[in-house]
């Protein structure tokens, strides 16, 4: 009897207490491929940079956001399909670029277009819940677990700064095992928990996958000459982004923006004037290469590079 006592006095008290014991959480299998690999296939890769997290309660400590968008682009770069980059690669605080709890897409673009960025993207957390069900007596219950997240993504076309993309979506996981009897608070859970909450805001994400590959199939590929020294033209992309030794670039000057005079949206760029085409001869650095003259002339840095 005095023992059944002890184990209801600790019921009871211990409502915040997890069972991390191996094997309780939910199984996922990953195949793992090597990231940045190297495109074989002539068709190059677009870039797309990862923005911070953003989150709409301003209470919850940033640490988690940050591991979980590594993880996101860990995780998208594994793909091969795009080359997903950290905006910590801008080296400005971008988070002067935040107005209403949302990025200034037509600045950031500004200052992502020489890395040869063709989006941004923008996640923000909306809110996180945990519900629980259980047995209705006993102080060893079955629980069914499920975590939900309700998160917005935004994505951006860098050369125009315009919205693309804006969709919410909310996520859920669910996750049976055995655990001591407690009452839950949302907040105070996850924050007992980051790790949950972290691999949660990771998965919500990641269920975007399929519409983040749309979206960036909808954008034209393009480089940018970085620098031109004598006969060598010296471009920002390169092996890793797809390009092949032998490929000829046409090049081009930037062309203006188009603007409806009705409404004033946004049509689109026109095409700027061909100046000439380049042959890739060689690679450099991370993912650079070198090209030479093929046909034209009058090239200027930061010309637009496109496959001929």
């Amino acid at each position: 009897m005095k023992y059944i006592l002890m184990l209801l006095v600790f019921g009871l008290a211990s409502c915040q207490l997890v069972d991390r014991r191996e094997g309780s959480g939910p199984q996922k299998s990953i195949t793992t491929r090597n990231e940045l690999k190297e495109a074989e296939d002539s068709q190059p890769r677009k870039r797309l940079m990862i923005l911070p997290f953003l989150d709409s309660n301003s209470e919850r400590v940033a640490n988690w956001r940050e591991d979980a968008r590594a993880e996101f682009i860990s995780e998208l770069n594994k793909s091969g399909s795009l080359i997903v980059i950290d905006s910590q690669d801008l080296k400005l605080d971008v988070s002067k670029y935040v107005v209403s709890n949302q990025y200034n897409f037509s600045d950031l673009a500004k200052a992502a277009q020489p890395l040869g960025v063709a989006a941004l993207l923008e996640g923000q957390l909306l809110d996180l819940k945990v519900k629980r069900q259980a047995d209705p007596v006993g102080v060893f219950r079955q629980l069914k677990t499920t975590f939900e997240a309700k998160v917005r993504l935004r994505i951006a076309n860098v050369r125009s700064g315009k919205e693309l993309f804006n969709t919410v979506k909310t996520v859920t996981v669910e996750e049976a095992n055995m655990r001591v009897a407690e009452n839950v608070n949302t907040d105070r859970f996850f924050a007992a928990n980051p790790d949950v909450m972290e691999n949660l805001v990771k998965e919500a994400f990641l269920d975007f996958t399929p519409q983040i590959t749309s979206t960036m199939d909808k954008l034209s590929w393009e480089g940018r000459i970085a620098m031109i020294q004598g006969e060598r033209i010296f471009l920002n992309v390169g092996k890793v982004s797809g390009l092949q030794v032998g490929d000829i670039l046409k090049v081009s000057e930037d062309g203006e923006d188009i603007y409806d005079p009705q409404t004033g949206n946004y049509i689109g760029r026109v095409p700027g004037r061909l100046k000439g085409t380049l042959e890739v001869i060689s690679y450099f650095g991370q993912d650079g290469s070198i090209a030479v003259i093929h046909s034209g002339s009058g090239f200027k840095e930061n010309d637009k590079i496109e496959l001929y």
